[in-house]
């Protein structure tokens, strides 16, 4: 264990809550810090994510080992920040996080790589974008180029839609920097599925399928968000599918990103659209780190002690271990966000319902809360909580989560959430 008893987790999400609960349970663990975590987590520090060099600091003074959960800190350069001072941290290096945080880039990578991926071209320039729209014969994906919280995606159903999303992004900025540029794709027609790997920049070892709902409203209404909720695993999933993924997109991602100099450590997650003619995966974007809310019910799920693999990866060492265990049981995540979200929402509500009885078919995930003054729960974000269940069928874990949910409000009627997550899932 490196001699170091603590963990420190950056972030302040679901995702991170989740992380930290399941590497808790490692038995060489002392003690899980987060930064600067959030009104479920318990032993929290008041340093930023992003203050990288605050967070080294720490880690330095308390024997930390280090897991990123959030995308900023990765593009800012905390890992080779880290590795500088000689301390253990999993994730990957700023170039290798150019898989995320520059589409652009992760678009040519595929390309060079054979990585499926749907055809696109690059613009910056408003009237070439709109001349290329004009010509074109398909329904396009319009994406910023940056980091922008899992919201710079526009799928367009017709083509003033995307003429209107080319306008949010290179006109008004909405996104700032992450605007200078955008991606035109081709849109593909299928099933969304996402897939998480551990590596540790030579091998990989594959996590169970998950599939997330990134629109707010039911039946997949409205604008995108960070994501509404989640399920895993996907029972239609096979075993020759998953080492066609294996070899066809995660093997060559990890070649390709040793070849370019970046050898990619960390999680690394591929969301896929399983195409409707073909049933090929093609990759709709990488991201370097843990989805959210996927994390949640991948957690709920495992079987196997996390921080070995963890530990394994940052020593690259992932060859020396077996494969994980699952739960054959099948797990759901519901979020519960501000009414609002994702655009203008209220804070600061006080929470009630969530039950303080433990059930270990249950776990609530907090994000968007808070400690105030008075010690009470307040909604401090525009994604709350993450209800996650576990049960035998979908159908069980589907009414233990919603029987969860329509337990806890805040303000009045202040809260929101799809009430279709694993709706169409093959068994439910």
């Amino acid at each position: 264990m490196h001699g170091f008893e603590n963990v420190l987790i950056v972030g302040s999400g679901g995702r991170e809550h989740a992380l930290g609960w399941k590497i808790s349970q490692n038995e060489h663990v002392q003690k899980v810090i987060y930064a600067n975590g959030n009104g479920g987590t318990s032993e929290n520090i008041s340093i930023s994510p992003n203050d990288i060099e605050g967070l080294a600091e720490y880690a330095k003074n308390n024997n930390c080992f280090t897991v990123v959960g959030p995308e900023v800190p990765l593009s800012m350069g905390i890992v080779d920040l880290f590795n500088s001072f000689g301390l253990p941290i999993f994730g990957p290096t700023k170039s290798a996080s150019r898989l995320e945080s520059s589409k652009e880039y992760s678009k040519h990578f595929m390309k060079k790589y054979s990585i499926p991926t749907s055809d696109f071209q690059v613009f910056s320039d408003y009237d070439k974008a709109l001349d290329f729209i004009e010509h074109i014969d398909y329904l396009p994906v319009i994406k910023a180029d940056g980091l922008a919280a899992g919201k710079g995606v526009f799928v367009s159903s017709s083509k003033s839609e995307a003429v209107d999303s080319i306008d949010l992004l290179l006109n008004k900025r909405i996104f700032g920097e992450s605007c200078n540029k955008i991606i035109i794709e081709k849109r593909v027609i299928g099933e969304e599925l996402s897939m998480m790997a551990i590596c540790d920049g030579n091998s990989f070892t594959l996590l169970d399928s998950c599939r997330d709902y990134k629109r707010v409203f039911d039946n997949d209404g409205g604008p995108n968000t960070g994501g509404m909720g989640s399920y895993s695993p996907l029972p239609e999933i096979t075993d020759i599918e998953r080492e066609y993924i294996a070899e066809k997109i995660f093997q060559p991602a990890l070649k390709g990103m040793s070849n370019e100099g970046s050898p990619f450590k960390g999680f690394l997650y591929a969301g896929l659209m399983i195409e409707k003619h073909t049933g090929k995966p093609f990759v709709l974007e990488f991201n370097s780190r843990m989805g959210d809310p996927e994390c949640q019910p991948l957690m709920m799920r495992m079987q196997s002690d996390l921080f070995k693999y963890i530990e394994a990866a940052e020593n690259q060492a992932l060859d020396s271990m077996k494969p994980i265990e699952w739960s054959k049981k099948f797990s759901v995540c519901v979020i519960m966000t501000s009414k609002g979200y994702p655009d203008k929402y209220e804070t600061g509500y006080t929470i009630k319902g969530i039950n303080k009885e433990y059930d270990p078919d249950l776990m609530i995930f907090h994000s968007g809360t808070k400690l105030n003054q008075n010690n009470e729960l307040v909604t401090a974000g525009g994604r709350v909580l993450s209800v996650t269940s576990i049960g035998n069928t979908m159908k069980d874990a589907i009414n233990k989560a919603y029987e969860q949910v329509y337990k806890i409000s805040w303000g009045e009627d202040q809260q929101q959430f799809r009430k279709d997550i694993g709706a169409k899932a093959p068994g439910n």
